[in-house]
């Protein structure tokens, strides 16, 4: 069994009675002296990227938390960060997704040769092949002789299958 993402133990007046949030900057911090952290210190702690903070011996995700300050309920999906960083905890930078709309607002891998996602070099037939998925399937949008061809037939392609989040991004337009 699984454990549950949102354990129902930890209301949302019992998170603000522990924490305050400010929306505008997406920071905890302690209302109260609990364990070693005083009251008015920054909560949480970075795991992976993600701000983590424990309280009643959970350990929560500090952007479920966000929702559950701000809105006084759990979120029912996931919840994507818009610019892609994991810290940047504003509730303007969040909004529930399901796993697949999740998936359409990622950066390019580090491991992408051909910067640009969903294309990349067929040393078969010496052309750039385009590709996308769209609900687990990926979907082949063919071979092209140069670079700019297949990144343009990825970004259409993107921008009609991918109505949460249409457009690629790039390393210049992620993060604060």
């Amino acid at each position: 069994m699984t454990k549950p993402k949102n354990p129902p133990e930890l209301t949302a007046e019992r998170l603000r009675a522990l924490l305050s949030y400010d929306p505008e900057t997406g920071l905890f911090r302690w209302r109260v002296n609990v364990s070693r952290q005083k009251a008015g210190a920054i909560a949480g702690r970075k795991s992976k990227g993600y701000i983590r903070i424990k309280i009643d011996r959970h350990t929560y995700s500090a952007h479920r938390l966000a929702w559950l300050h701000f809105y006084g309920v759990w979120p029912t999906e996931q919840l994507d960060h818009l610019n892609v960083v994991r810290d940047d905890n504003r509730i303007a930078n969040l909004r529930e997704a399901t796993n697949a709309e999740n998936g359409q607002n990622c950066v390019v891998s580090r491991n992408n040769s051909s910067g640009h996602p969903g294309v990349h070099w067929d040393k078969r037939c010496r052309k750039w092949r385009a590709r996308i998925k769209v609900n687990r399937k990926e979907i082949y949008l063919g071979v092209f002789e140069n670079i700019d061809d297949a990144a343009a037939a990825r970004a259409k392609a993107k921008s009609e299958l991918h109505t949460f989040h249409p457009y690629d991004r790039t390393g210049a337009d992620h993060g604060r």
